[in-house]
């Protein structure tokens, strides 16, 4: 598996090494003494997956709040997605920014979304389902958002996003500028190699 760090703190990119012959291909995804070498030592809890039937399909940028704050490892099973990360820690030198990842079932490559940062995506084809572990369960009274058109965070979302796709809930997410302080850099404490 190579890992890649990307400009976000935390943010990594991994990408297997697939074995492949006339049959297809053998790729080993996952191997927690790596990622803990890599990302920290994380406990995954829950496993989601979802299925975006249209390509433009937006769905985000979600997040849970503390103590429930997630961090997420997302993985396309099909189709392909334009999968975005955002930094919410108030006290971060990257508040507000974001950085966008081509995440598709061909090139197999993940993206681990720390706690602490929202997290969205668009599909780039139809019929996309995208799988993602996560460190903390599902809270209803946790669950919030960020708009995905704020124009202060100015996500440039691919060409073919179709508005018409987006959920209620994503259709009344607040700005960046109304939420309140919600994480800090202080709250994920895990470093690599910690055990």
């Amino acid at each position: 598996m190579r890992y890649i760090r990307r400009s976000l703190p935390g943010v990594i990119e991994m990408h297997p090494f697939k074995k492949g012959d006339d049959r297809g291909y053998f790729a080993e995804m996952w191997r927690e003494d790596q990622f803990t070498e890599h990302a920290g030592a994380r406990h995954f809890v829950q496993e989601n997956q979802s299925l975006s039937a249209r390509a433009g399909t937006v769905r985000g940028v979600h997040f849970q709040a503390n103590p429930f704050a997630q961090g997420k490892l997302v993985r396309v099973l099909t189709g392909a997605i334009f999968d975005v990360a955002v930094d919410l820690r108030h006290d971060s030198p990257h508040f507000g920014q974001w950085i966008g990842v081509e995440l598709s079932a061909d090139a197999a490559n993940q993206l681990w979304v720390p706690p602490g940062f929202g997290h969205g995506f668009c599909t780039l084809l139809p019929d996309t389902a995208v799988c993602y572990k996560i460190t903390a369960y599902y809270s209803p009274e946790h669950d919030q958002g960020v708009a995905w058109d704020d124009p202060t965070l100015n996500i440039q979302w691919p060409e073919l996003l179709d508005r018409k796709t987006l959920s209620a809930k994503d259709r009344v997410q607040p700005a960046l500028a109304h939420l309140p302080p919600l994480f800090s850099v202080h709250d994920d404490m895990e470093e690599p190699g910690d055990a």
